[in-house]
């Protein structure tokens, strides 16, 4: 590791227990033993500590503060978003308080077409649908329920490969936030169902090539970009897509080291700042708990993960599948 190096890891492992654990296990390579103890702090200390103690008797986040009972809104204070967060912290999937709300947020919005919504009776929606798979998955609820919740999400997907929310009103093309929140959904769930293996592995093939098609953010019939925040790095994303959050994915499942990735790849080893870290380039607006990191300001999350997308893409030791990580 070069002195710059050196520096951005002894920096990285200043943070939080969130980033701590996870610089260990995918930049330094520490024994499982010393992830594993460190990881389990997130739970007593800083920012996991900070949200779990705002949770609600009942079990919810925001729950007095919505006409659904805080299971998805207010943004970005709500049980759902909450959750996307300590999910993404790496919150141990054995957490009590976590799997009361897993239970809260399955009960509450499972819709009669198998998928999820809340403050909506009758009809789900894909985006949530594939955040709250995700959620049920990582935290490892054992429940039927989440078998309908894929079969669902198989169904919903396009001819394209992708999936969007808009459909039913009659979209023809895949959105790719949609597509991003489905996959990192199908992912866990694969992970801890094991069900339909051969399906859903399929289908994530098929939504990764339709992010491919698009080179992660061009249009597919112009070329052009589809929308420049995409090439913006936010932390949290919350429902948003970004091609940090996209390649973070690819090198998760140590996808195939496709050239259509290699520009995306580019402006990520571009945003590097001189000191070998990456800033917090977007925030998404809306009400939180507290603020991780300061926009305009060095990113330990955008730099844990540029690092671990750059040692994918440059072929370090091949990335191991990793069932815990997040939405990577």
């Amino acid at each position: 590791m070069t002195r710059n190096g050196d520096m951005v890891s002894r920096w990285l492992l200043d943070g939080d227990p969130a980033i701590r654990w996870q610089v260990l296990r995918d930049v330094i390579g520490a024994a499982e033993r010393t992830v594993e103890r460190e990881r389990q702090k997130v739970t007593r200390e800083g920012w996991g500590a900070r949200l779990l103690a705002r949770q609600d008797p009942e079990g919810t986040w925001a729950g007095g503060l919505s006409s659904d009972g805080g299971l998805y809104s207010p943004k970005w204070t709500s049980t759902t978003y909450t959750m996307l967060m300590l999910r993404d912290f790496g919150l141990p999937t054995t957490n009590r308080q976590a799997r009361k709300a897993c239970t809260l947020l399955l009960d509450g919005g499972l819709q009669r077409d198998g998928g999820i919504n809340y403050g909506c009776r009758g009809r789900s929606e894909t985006c949530i649908t594939g955040m709250v798979l995700s959620l049920l998955s990582y935290f490892e609820c054992d429940d039927d329920r989440l078998d309908t919740i894929a079969d669902h999400l198989l169904e919903q997907q396009m001819p394209d490969g992708g999936w969007n929310c808009r459909r039913r009103y009659g979209a023809t093309h895949a959105s790719v936030h949609t597509t991003m929140s489905v996959l990192e959904g199908l992912r866990l769930y694969e992970l801890h169902r094991g069900r339909k293996l051969q399906a859903v592995r399929a289908a994530q093939r098929r939504g990764r090539k339709f992010l491919l098609m698009h080179r992660l953010f061009r249009s597919d019939r112009t070329g052009e970009i589809i929308k420049p925040v995409f090439t913006r790095f936010a932390f949290p994303p919350r429902w948003h897509y970004d091609i940090l959050r996209a390649l973070d994915h690819f090198q998760a499942v140590n996808a195939p080291r496709d050239q259509r990735l290699a520009e995306a790849i580019e402006i990520v080893q571009s945003t590097q700042r001189g000191d070998g870290r990456w800033s917090l380039q977007n925030r998404w607006q809306g009400t939180t708990y507290f603020e991780l990191e300061r926009l305009g300001a060095p990113s330990r999350w955008n730099t844990l993960r540029a690092l671990r997308v750059l040692k994918w893409w440059n072929g370090g030791p091949d990335a191991k599948r990793v069932k815990h990580v997040g939405v990577g």
